[in-house]
């Protein structure tokens, strides 16, 4: 209501300034002018008794009255006119603080509508330059990713071939423990077969002596049998060399014990290392994950404060862009990619 109230004082504004004053007077009087009446029989007769009358008076006495009148009509049209003229003159003092409030509005929309475009414009390069940013830091996860996963293969192929050779070394130690095992059932065996070397095997079977007692108790032996046994020296030297057989096979068998125990003890550090890859993997995609998140939610807020209208963008005294990027997450800065090494890769070529 009162914007088309406004619209129709606008018009007759631009009417009122296009008219001249002697237009308006005329206008004016036109307005509060005399009506006529069609004349009838009874006003002809009484306009003809008034004319008679008029005839019969003096002239003086007429032309007095008609002074009189003619200078009350001229008072009431002065009135009239200055009426008009105070009406014009604060229907244009109205008019004109009127236009120019709503030029000042006009030009302040306007500055308005040229900064909110400028803060469009630095908002929009800012957004090409993070979109550019986000392209960039989603090439540098991929790539890192990328090498995780190559490092994580790697990883788990050192891992089944560590646990091929540990099998084939568990299958090779028990194969051996088994033939030594076999070997010296027989040994013992054929010892109990000999008179000779009963001694001897006896001791080894019940009590677990060491070599030096076999071999002092071998000696005493043929010094008391006398060199008419000295035949059996053969016999007592195969013993000697099977000892020593078994004492190689035992030194192998302690040598392939601890071989073995590092190799576990290597395969539970690639089994750590790998958990810290795959952590390192998780951290990863839950720092891309934050990343997309963070540039998805700014991006959705700067369309929405640029689309919401001249009065909904917050503008600073510097005309700078009131959105704020930032995508960077703390543990991006912190985490730098690890490679893995690996001591033992030179002992595996050779095994």
């Amino acid at each position: 209501m009162m914007q088309e109230v406004s619209m129709v004082m606008a018009n007759d504004a631009r009417a009122i300034e296009q008219m001249s004053e002697e237009e308006i007077l005329a206008c004016l009087v036109a307005e509060t002018g005399p009506t006529f009446r069609v004349p009838t029989k009874k006003a002809k007769l009484r306009e003809s008794r008034l004319q008679l009358m008029d005839d019969m008076e003096d002239p003086l006495d007429k032309y007095q009255k008609e002074n009189r009148r003619l200078q009350q009509a001229s008072l009431r049209l002065e009135q009239e006119n200055d009426s008009l003229a105070h009406r014009l003159i604060s229907s244009k003092v109205a008019l004109r603080s009127a236009l120019d409030t709503a030029e000042d509005k006009v030009d302040e929309l306007t500055k308005e509508l040229q900064r909110t475009r400028q803060q469009l414009q630095a908002t929009e390069e800012e957004k090409r330059g993070k979109e550019e940013e986000a392209a960039m830091l989603k090439e540098v996860f991929r790539r890192e990713l990328e090498k995780t996963e190559q490092e994580v293969r790697k990883s788990s192929g050192i891992i089944a071939d560590y646990k091929q050779i540990c099998s084939q070394l568990t299958l090779r130690l028990e194969r051996q423990e088994a033939a030594h095992r076999d070997e010296l059932d027989a040994l013992k065996s054929a010892m109990r077969t000999c008179p000779s070397c009963r001694l001897v095997a006896e001791p080894v079977t019940a009590e677990g002596s060491s070599e030096n007692t076999e071999q002092e108790a071998v000696g005493a032996e043929e010094a008391g049998r006398g060199p008419e046994e000295t035949g059996g020296a053969p016999r007592q030297t195969e013993p000697m060399r099977e000892d020593q057989d078994k004492e190689s096979l035992k030194a192998q068998v302690t040598e392939l014990e601890q071989e073995l125990a590092q190799t576990k003890l290597q395969m539970v550090e690639a089994k750590c290392k790998i958990q810290e890859l795959e952590h390192q993997k998780g951290v990863l995609a839950n720092d891309l994950q934050d990343a997309k998140n963070n540039w998805i939610s700014k991006a959705l807020t700067s369309l929405r404060t640029s689309g919401g209208g001249l009065h909904g963008v917050g503008v600073h005294k510097d005309g700078a862009p009131a959105v704020a990027w930032n995508i960077h997450s703390p543990s991006l800065s912190r985490w730098s990619p690890k490679r893995l090494s690996w001591p033992h890769k030179d002992h595996f070529k050779h095994l």
